[in-house]
């Protein structure tokens, strides 16, 4: 027992002079902790023992203070740091810790102290007691502070048994960290506990993985750990476990199936293996785990006739050997030839109303009838026509024909007869099987078995309905369907009677249900046996029927018919006809039809009718075909009256035409003035067009009127050309916008893009160089503009005339300057008195 501080003297060894005041000071005050930290820190770098006497002195005043047991004890572990761990200082330290943990038993960080401690000095069982310990006294709430470090001790340990059981315990407490148990059960290749508790994991719903693992990639997880070590896992039923996988995770059969595959390989049960592949290759619903599952079986195949050649290789080959080799190849043959049937198997139980899956699975049967006959029947049994992806009832129609390809007649249109009970979801496809039954009966000739057919199938039905009413079955719709009806009037043109034919396309007018190829087909039929006028009154009909632009072939075949079968015996029939083809027209489709008006109108009317055809021909067509009406009219005319009486043709189309056709127009027209040796009105013409025509882009157009001056004008004429042409120039100059614009085209068509001019720049420096360009130009112009020497500007008068004005005024103009008027003298007296002197 050490002295008291306050009671007794202290031996003189131990005083010094310094420590009399914080001696002075614990006398007064010794239970102060305050008053023997500072003396502690004080004598910090004492002797060892001098220190550690003043923490004994210390703890025997205040055996309560946690400051000062956790001080002291860090300090005594300081000491033997370093040190072996045999020596006896260790012990005295563990002393220490035990009488502290008498008082601060319900300190979490002295039992951490002391174990960590224990821990060093690689004494197992004292350590694992002292956790014990720890457990006991703690609250719960501060087990967590101890379990980290024993499960770290506990793992370390080369006994697995005292972790598993320091394991167990821990998750009592904390159960969501099994992941971390099942870890370390199968690093030390505990692998039948690991599995039970992965097991337990997998099936707890409310399990949340601190890894974040789905519920998926745990079960995933069991599928491997027991499928690849059957022999070590042995408290599970793997078999039921993979299965109630199976039902759970539907989206991932391929790899639920293969495990359980690889757990009866790894246990040697092939041929349970083998029943597993072929179950899985029946269920599977997706070709991504049928392929997996496929190629695993395979595989498997594969490495056991690798295993059994390399086993007959070493031990020598005898007859039982031989055929079971044969056997496994045959196995593996036929698993190859077997796949594309099983893959068509697979997308069917995907989709049993896929006709395209069906028609495949058919010919891979292809050499096998019963086969052939097993599918068909299954497939038209199966697939729904509502549900159905593709043709439903093409299914029927191939079942049918295979009867008939092998000359099975009565079957087949037993087939048929079944196919057209069907109820269909489109008409079109009940339709199809009519058609395609009368078809069958005509490549037999049984033409009149397939007349029947048709006619059974256009009957009208008990019960009308409408094409389109989807609430009635189609039996009752079918009546209504063109496919049907033309071929049965196809049918009746070529096998029945001209009465019965006529009644067949009457009903099908009747029926509203023609097109206007049906119209013309039965006019051309009535034509051929020479009923002109019912053919007249069939087209008739169809024009009733039908509006633009559907009714422009009836139209057009009707009058070309009409024109061929009359010409001009009644003009005044045809005439009414095309006014009422005209009345109505779109602008897109009155072309033809005016040109038929005026041939006929040329062919046996009036050659001013034909003109006047024409006339209204250039207003009526698009604006894009204008220009070759003109031409058609300008043609006409000539022929019929003559070169001059084109012109005011010439004049309405330059007035109406846009100006690059106008150009064209005026060019032809004053070709055609000079030829007839109309000079000055050609010269009018030129002057009229220049207005239009600008120097940089109608280049072609300026040369055209220069050639024309040298032959036919003088200096004059062609000084007055070039001025015309500067201000025109002048004219298109002053307009930005279209200067900007016609410079793009222009640059653009010779160089590819504005940034040509300048390599290396774009964007603003494009506009940059088309301001600097412009205001160039502008420049140029107004420098080339001559100045007006009178007050009436010749050329804006020119701008705002009419083409006949100009060229009379051209005409008078010339007229005066060619001819010499002889001037003489007036006599005095006939101004009387009025003349000055």
């Amino acid at each position: 027992m050490f002295p008291s501080g306050g009671r007794l003297l202290v031996t003189e060894k131990s005083q010094e002079e310094d420590d009399l005041p914080y001696e002075e000071e614990i006398i007064r005050n010794p239970y102060s902790v305050k008053c023997w930290m500072r003396y502690i820190e004080f004598k910090q770098n004492a002797p060892k023992p001098v220190l550690n006497m003043i923490y004994e002195r210390a703890l025997k005043e205040l055996p309560g203070s946690y400051k000062l047991w956790y001080n002291y004890l860090r300090e005594r572990r300081k000491q033997v740091k370093g040190r072996c761990i045999t020596e006896p200082a260790y012990e005295e330290v563990n002393r220490c810790h035990e009488r502290a943990l008498v008082f601060m038993h319900k300190m979490p960080r002295v039992w951490l102290d002391y174990c960590q401690f224990l821990v060093c000095q690689c004494k197992i069982t004292r350590s694992r007691r002292a956790f014990d310990r720890a457990l006991r006294a703690l609250p719960i709430t501060q087990h967590t502070r101890i379990w980290p470090l024993y499960l770290g001790f506990a793992r370390k340990l080369p006994l697995p048994e005292t972790a598993i059981r320091v394991y167990r315990r821990y998750l009592k407490l904390s159960p969501e960290n099994a992941e971390e148990y099942i870890d370390y059960l199968r690093s030390i290749g505990r692998l039948d506990e690991a599995a039970v508790r992965l097991a337990a994991v997998v099936n707890d719903e409310n399990f949340v993985s601190k890894k974040g693992k789905s519920n998926y990639q745990l079960w995933h997880e069991l599928c491997d750990l027991i499928s690849q070590n059957p022999d070590k896992v042995t408290s599970l039923n793997v078999g039921a476990i993979i299965r109630g996988g199976l039902t759970r995770f539907t989206d991932q059969l391929g790899k639920l199936w293969c495990s359980l595959a690889d757990y009866y390989i790894r246990s040697g049960h092939f041929e349970k293996a083998r029943d597993v592949y072929e179950e899985a290759i029946l269920t599977v619903v997706t070709v991504r785990d049928f392929t997996l599952v496929f190629d695993s079986y395979a595989q498997f195949e594969e490495s056991m006739i690798a295993a059994k050649m390399e086993t007959t290789s070493e031990m020598g080959q005898d007859d039982e050997d031989d055929v079971d080799l044969e056997l496994r190849l045959a196995r593996f043959e036929q698993l190859i030839t077997r796949r594309p049937l099983l893959l068509n198997s697979v997308l069917l139980r995907q989709n049993p109303h896929n006709v395209h899956e069906w028609h495949k699975r058919v010919k891979l049967y292809e050499g096998s009838p019963h086969q052939v006959i097993n599918t068909y029947t299954e497939a038209v049994q199966t697939v729904d026509s509502i549900k159905a992806t593709g043709k439903p009832h093409s299914l029927w129609v191939a079942f049918a024909k295979f009867y008939e390809d092998n000359e099975q007649i009565d079957d087949a249109r037993t087939i048929f007869e079944k196919a057209t009970k069907v109820n269909y979801k489109q008409v079109d496809d009940l339709a199809a099987v009519w058609c395609e039954y009368g078809e069958m009966e005509l490549r037999h000739e049984n033409y009149e078995q397939a007349l029947r057919i048709l006619r059974k199938a256009t009957a009208i039905p008990a019960r009308k309905a409408e094409y389109f009413d989807s609430s009635e079955p189609v039996q009752n719709r079918v009546y209504k369907s063109l496919k049907v009806w033309s071929m049965l009037a196809d049918l009746e043109e070529s096998l029945g009677t001209f009465q019965s034919t006529k009644a067949v396309y009457d009903r099908i007018i009747d029926l509203r249900i023609a097109t206007p190829q049906i119209i013309i087909n039965y006019a051309m039929f009535l034509e051929e046996h020479n009923y002109f006028e019912e053919s007249f009154k069939a087209y008739e009909r169809g024009i009733a029927l039908f509006r633009w632009p559907n009714v422009f072939d009836i139209w057009n075949t009707y009058l070309t018919k009409f024109i061929d079968r009359y010409g001009g015996k009644k003009l005044e029939r045809a005439r009414d006809l095309f006014e009422q083809a005209l009345d109505g027209c779109p602008a897109k489709f009155c072309k033809t039809i005016f040109l038929l008006y005026a041939k006929l109108e040329e062919e046996y009317g009036l050659a001013r009718h034909a003109m006047a055809v024409y006339e209204r021909a250039t207003q009526a067509v698009e604006t894009e075909e204008q220009h070759q009406m003109f031409n058609i009219y300008i043609k006409r005319a000539a022929e019929i009256y003559g070169v001059t009486h084109t012109r005011a043709i010439y004049q309405k189309a330059i007035e109406v035409l846009p100006d690059e056709h106008a150009r064209d127009m005026c060019l032809r027209f004053a070709d055609m003035e000079s030829k007839l040796g109309e000079i000055d009105r050609g010269r009018a013409i030129y002057s009229y067009c220049s207005q239009i025509c600008d120097p940089r882009m109608t280049p072609n157009f300026w040369q055209t009127w220069k050639e024309f001056e040298i032959r036919h004008g003088n200096e004059d004429t062609i000084r007055e050309m070039l001025r015309i042409k500067r201000s025109v120039q002048a004219t298109y100059n002053t307009q930005v916008n279209f200067m900007s614009s016609q410079m793009l085209k222009a640059t653009s068509s010779a160089t590819g893009t504005v940034s040509d001019l300048a390599p290396g720049q774009s964007g603003v420096d494009d506009m940059k160089m088309l301001e600097q360009k412009a205001q160039q130009l502008a420049a140029e112009a107004e420098r080339d503009q001559p100045k007006p020497k009178e007050k009436i500007l010749f050329v804006r008068w020119l701008s705002t005339c009419t083409l006949y004005e100009m060229v009379n005024v051209f005409f008078i103009l010339c007229l005066r300057t060619e001819v010499q008027l002889e001037q003489k003298s007036v006599p005095t007296a006939v101004f009387g008195g009025l003349k000055d002197d």
